[in-house]
């Protein structure tokens, strides 16, 4: 009867030792998955981080595929990465960090309004670039800063492919403009007039293509709220998060 249970035991030693190596356990494959999928780990739980981090990097994707060859940011990952970090009761403050080309106008401001509702602290970070349609994303936050040497540009709207009405798209176009301007001016310290002027600013650097504004530039502009990496950034955030706290339990905010 020992030899048996010996026997026994030793068969499932034995199993156990030909698991492979690699094998995961079950707990932390969807952390792969999201790293895989997304390019970043899965929103934190207790005990870890009160911080999510998103990054928003390459061309924004919209309603239509881009090439395999392209670096993408696709909002349909974005949305239900906000909704989830909004919904957490253990992430305080969320960190944005762009470096994007632009991409799809109607993705980008979908994203930037999502940021914009968000009830936790954001602070955004433009490192490299935050041109085009990532100027909204990037003045969405709770407070935006912008790397020294980064880089935001300011241009009209652009359309590519067949046109068919020619002046139903003008207006069209017009009003997607007005739609950016509005949300650029409501949520950063630049005026409409200022920042129409870079719009459609012409023999600067970029030549017809807009205005390349650099990172000193966008401050002084009101464009972004300061200069900084992501140490400026992390400390900035954690300090709303602190000041939040504190209203929270002064009985000033409910949520």
């Amino acid at each position: 009867m020992d030899t048996q249970r010996q026997n026994e035991a030793g068969a499932q030693h034995a199993t156990e030792s030909e698991l492979p190596p690699t094998e995961l356990p079950v707990e932390k494959k969807p952390v792969v998955e999201y790293i895989q999928q997304l390019g970043q780990t899965s929103v934190p739980t207790a005990g870890e981080s009160n911080l999510y981090c998103l990054t928003i990097i390459g061309q924004i994707e919209g309603h239509i595929v881009l090439p395999p060859q392209n670096k993408t940011t696709k909002y349909e990952h974005l949305i239900p990465q906000l909704v989830a970090a909004e919904q957490n009761p253990h992430i305080e403050g969320i960190l944005i960090i762009l470096n994007t080309v632009g991409g799809d106008v109607e993705a980008g401001l979908a994203i930037a309004e999502m940021i914009a509702s968000l009830s936790k602290p954001t602070v955004t970070v433009v490192i490299g670039g935050g041109h085009s349609i990532g100027v909204p994303i990037a003045v969405a936050s709770t407070y935006s800063f912008i790397a020294e040497s980064a880089t935001m540009t300011i241009h009209p709207i652009r359309m590519n492919g067949l046109v068919i009405g020619v002046p139903q798209t003008f207006e069209y176009i017009e009003k997607m403009q007005e739609r950016v301007v509005r949300f650029v001016t409501s949520h950063s310290r630049i005026t409409d007039v200022h920042f129409k002027e870079l719009m459609f600013k012409t023999g600067d650097l970029n030549r017809d293509i807009g205005t390349a504004v650099g990172g000193k530039d966008a401050v002084e502009y009101g464009l972004m709220d300061g200069i900084g990496g992501i140490g400026q950034a992390l400390t900035y955030l954690n300090n709303l998060i602190a000041s939040r706290r504190e209203l929270k339990s002064a009985g000033g905010l409910t949520q």
